[in-house]
């Protein structure tokens, strides 16, 4: 603003003026290399929080990770023609299998992540490297039928998993139903689907030829559908305390176990995998009557908190 003389008067104090001389003199100081008003202001920087993980939640990833590369091992030998140690590879990875979860619930140690892992590392040890080991072994003459038989039994496997992790969040699933499977878990599935191989390389030496493909593709199917239906088989995982009195002989079954596997592998894993099969009957039977059970005790339930039936017609 002028005077009526031509000078500069005095300038009106606005905010709109002020804000607009205080831009242009922002501007102007920084053409002539001066610091600005605002030239020490810095911005805060965001500092990203690192949260540390618990070991006790790593260690049972560990044994996770450990069961997968004993059945990516299993694989390799697979290819190489060893099958041998390709079924005592897939034999310690479902051994790791049972331990990682005990693990995780002994420490506390379960979490979201883990779940995911196991049960990707199961596709791979249960479903993909059981498959690929009896194509390799003897599937393979019949070509592609033995290699749908593969198939089926990867995507059997890969079904069942997904949904156990579907039911495993059911809230509205009955508690007894911990103690079974619905359908033949994964880790029993690969060990049962290898009976094959198992009997070709024990003391019985069945041979591995072209005319007994036919018998084996239809047993690995059947394998396959077992684990992919909703069959129960029961479940080990709510085995907790030994009565007092049936210590001794539970440690010398261990014992002896373990000793037979290590001396006699085939042959042990042909009298378990037949044990396996033969419950399966049995855990129909008990299930069946959990069902029964339970659907008296709802039945029985409904009726107390029915009316008479003298009130429903008033």
């Amino acid at each position: 603003m002028y005077s009526k003389d031509g000078s500069p008067g005095p300038r009106q104090d606005t905010g709109l003026q002020d804000n607009g001389f205080q831009a242009y003199d922002a501007k102007v100081r920084r053409l002539h290399g001066a610091r600005g008003d605002y030239e020490d202001f810095r911005r805060p920087r965001r500092m990203r929080g690192i949260r540390a993980v618990p070991v006790r939640v790593i260690v049972p990833n560990l044994v996770t990770l450990l069961a997968l590369c004993m059945g990516l091992t299993a694989i390799r030998f697979a290819i190489e023609g060893q099958f041998e140690t390709a079924v005592i590879a897939v034999i310690a990875a479902a051994i790791l299998d049972g331990l990682d979860g005990r693990i995780a619930r002994v420490l506390r140690g379960t979490s979201r992540f883990g779940a995911e892992l196991d049960s990707l590392a199961d596709f791979v040890d249960f479903g993909v490297a059981p498959a690929l080991i009896l194509y390799f072994w003897g599937l393979h003459e019949m070509k592609s039928f033995g290699w749908y038989a593969a198939l089926v039994f990867a995507i059997a496997a890969a079904l069942r998993l997904a949904r156990f992790n579907v039911m495993i969040d059911d809230p509205n699933r009955p508690a007894w139903h911990a103690h079974f499977f619905t359908g033949m878990p994964a880790p029993a599935g690969a060990i049962v689907g290898l009976l094959p191989l198992y009997l070709n390389l024990s003391i019985f030496a069945v041979p591995n030829v072209r005319a007994l493909v036919p018998f084996e593709i239809a047993y690995v199917l059947t394998v396959a559908l077992l684990m992919a239906s909703r069959i129960p088989h029961f479940s080990g995982k709510r085995i907790g305390r030994v009565p007092r009195e049936y210590v001794i002989f539970v440690l010398f079954g261990v014992v002896a176990c373990v000793l037979l596997l290590a001396s006699f592998p085939m042959e042990m894993l042909i009298a378990l995998t037949f044990l396996y099969l033969a419950t399966i009957p049995f855990a129909i039977r008990r299930f069946n009557a959990y069902a029964a059970q339970d659907a008296a005790r709802q039945a029985s339930a409904a009726a107390v908190q029915a009316p008479p039936a003298s009130q429903a017609r008033k």
